[in-house]
């Protein structure tokens, strides 16, 4: 998930280097979704895991 994220984030600066606003945009959604998922899920695991 936080390699999707990345994806996302590197496209969102390429077409913002570009000048595709609406891509750009859209792109650094989902890559700041993505990564609060990821910090979520992460601590979820992190938790159960010392749980144990």
């Amino acid at each position: 998930m936080l390699g999707w994220a990345l994806v996302f984030l590197l496209v969102a600066i390429i077409a913002g280097f570009f000048g595709f606003s609406a891509v750009s945009g859209v792109s650094a959604w989902i890559a700041k979704v993505l990564f609060v998922l990821f910090i979520i899920l992460f601590i979820i695991s992190l938790v159960r895991h010392l749980m144990k």
